[in-house]
């Protein structure tokens, strides 16, 4: 009798206002906040300047690093996308190390490397010029560029890949050549499958440099920052920067659909407001590409002319020589930078990278002081222990809000994805100082240990990724399966768990594995709150020591690298195992 009530529209939205009133009275009436909200803050120039232009300041500086930066990694993606599927060894290989170095090591590793260690490579007279000339800003554009470049070079190669093979087979057979197919066949498919992935990228993009405030870069997170620290007012610093990646967020959110709509196949009497939406701010686009159709139709060559100009035939003729002389001189260029790379590595100081890899590996293990995690424990090791155990936590959230996310009534659904948009929406590192900073000091009262809080914020963290993966999951469960279980008599659980469960689960175990690799490398992001992991750990060995950031920096990606590599080679051991038709196409 209750489940026939509880499926009725109004008793499940009447259950929603009722949490929503419930937990609204709570935290008027019986928690005791102590805290008096002051938003002329941001509009009243105080002791410190104007609050409300440094946070303008910093978002436009979010911003332009985000253009930037997203204008690199289209290109660079594209180029190593495409690189990733040449015939020519070298090509491939030098694009398959391009991907798997900067998919596997931390961004924020990353940028410590580029704005750290790479100018003690120049001279110091250049190294003077490359500060006076914004350079913390040109490595967190660069950095935040190449790093999402290598994730677009994969969902591109992916796309193509995607492509069935009788199409490519059939456009052999009707004598296209291979760059003819891929403009005229395999490119307007792959690219209605990229899309979505990509306005992903473009997304994660955006919060990534948020991690431009740790080289030294003035963007939205610093201005936070120093808000809360001169100002004091410390919800009204970290809501502004709440509400505007979110607001960021949607914004690359909707552009991302709008192109997606305009790019699906539909007929025309079943056009949404959507589509309408997109084809009219995509005339300007129809009428360029229009003009570019007319004129190469114009200057096309004619079927009935039968001589060759001479320049067509010493073109074409000369095409092979060319193509040969390109690779000879891009072998002679990568020959020569693995030499330099050799000479560099000879250069190290290896005893500095000995004396200090125990601190790398574990930090003061078993030898730490009683007021720190686990007798010291750090570095890899405290990177390792708390990807484990946040990922095995975050499982466990993402099982019941993925499972909450695909239900029908609206008390339960309602709830769980506005989790999940909340939380992937922010920056990670913005997510770590709600929780330590907010959620623990004012709301619980409570004193964690770093570990314990940035194990605890990346728990909650990637469990809204993994309920996003598992409704994926569920969802690509034939319906026929699950009518076919109510009717044999089982109720919604047993069928999840029998039925559903299991097959979804086989699908996204390549998925889950990434997410613990990416879980691992943002262990990163917690030395800001002051845990003693592999990052903080090779920032205070730095620090000590000045001299030798490349040893130091350089170990670090390595060990963050051959970690992150032996389960990605994991990951894609099973996807073959679990998809094995797979096409290589080739360049």
């Amino acid at each position: 009798m209750f489940k026939r009530y509880f499926e009725k529209a109004w008793v499940q939205n009447l259950s929603l206002l009722s949490m929503a009133s419930l937990v609204a009275y709570y935290f008027t009436f019986i928690f005791e906040f102590k805290y008096n909200f002051d938003w002329a803050v941001f509009f009243v120039e105080g002791q410190y300047g104007h609050m409300g232009h440094l946070i303008v300041n910093g978002l436009n500086t979010t911003l332009t690093i985000t253009l930037y930066s997203a204008a690199i990694a289209l290109i660079m993606g594209t180029l190593f996308g495409l690189a990733r599927l040449s015939s020519f060894k070298p090509v491939y290989w030098v694009a398959t190390c391009y991907v798997e170095l900067f998919r596997n090591t931390p961004l924020l590793i990353q940028l410590f490397f580029w704005n750290f260690a790479l100018p003690y490579a120049f001279p110091e007279e250049l190294r003077f010029k490359l500060f006076e000339m914004d350079f913390e800003f040109w490595c967190a554009t660069i950095g935040c560029g190449i790093f999402t470049g290598a994730f677009m070079a994969e969902i591109i190669r992916a796309g193509i890949q995607s492509i069935p093979k009788g199409l490519l087979e059939a456009s052999y057979s009707s004598g296209l050549s291979f760059p003819q197919t891929l403009r005229k066949i395999i490119l307007p498919l792959a690219f209605r499958e990229i899309i979505p992935p990509l306005g992903s990228e473009f997304l994660n993009n955006m919060k990534n440099t948020s991690l431009a405030m740790t080289i030294g870069v003035t963007e939205l997170f610093w201005a936070m920052q120093e808000v809360l620290s001169l100002t004091y007012r410390t919800f009204e610093s970290i809501i502004a920067a709440t509400m505007i990646y979110l607001l960021l967020s949607l914004i690359i959110a909707w552009i991302m659909n709008i192109i997606n709509e305009r790019l699906i196949i539909m007929p025309q009497d079943t056009t949404t407001t959507l589509r309408k939406i997109a084809d009219v701010l995509f005339i300007p686009m129809d009428i360029v590409g229009r003009g570019l159709e007319y004129v190469l139709w114009h200057f096309r060559r004619s079927p009935d002319k039968k001589t060759v100009s001479p320049i067509t035939r010493l073109i074409k003729s000369s095409v092979k020589a060319v193509t040969i002389g390109a690779k000879v001189l891009f072998v002679a260029v990568l020959g020569y930078l693995l030499y330099m790379l050799f000479k560099g590595l000879m250069g190290f100081n290896y005893e500095v990278i000995w004396a200090n890899l125990p601190a790398l590996l574990i930090w003061r293990f078993p030898h730490g002081e009683s007021t720190e995690f686990f007798y010291g424990l750090g570095g890899l090791s405290g990177s390792l222990f708390m990807a484990v155990m946040s990922i095995t936590g975050s499982f466990i959230i993402g099982l019941i809000v993925g499972m909450g996310r695909t239900a029908r009534s609206h008390a339960i659904r309602i709830p769980c994805t506005l989790y999940i948009e909340l939380v992937r929406g922010i920056p990670l590192i913005l997510v770590l100082f709600w929780f330590y900073q907010v959620i623990l000091d004012f709301v619980l009262k409570l004193q964690l240990h770093p570990f314990w809080a940035g194990t605890i914020a990346l728990t909650f963290f990637f469990g809204a990724y993994i309920a996003e993966t598992i409704r994926g999951g569920i969802q690509n469960i034939p319906p026929g399966q699950v009518e076919a279980a109510k009717a044999s008599g089982l109720s919604y659980f047993q069928t999840m768990r029998k039925i559903v469960l299991p097959q979804a689960l086989k699908q996204m175990l390549p998925a889950l594995v990434g997410m613990f690799i990416a879980a691992f490398k943002d262990t990163s992001l917690v030395y800001i709150i002051g845990y003693m992991d592999l990052t903080r750990a090779a920032y205070a060995i730095n620090n000590r020591i000045m001299i030798h950031p490349f040893e130091i920096y350089t170990t670090v990606l390595v060990l963050y690298f051959v970690c992150s590599y032996v389960l990605s080679l994991y990951a894609k051991r099973l996807e073959r195992k679990l998809s094995p038709e797979t096409v290589r196409i080739e360049m």
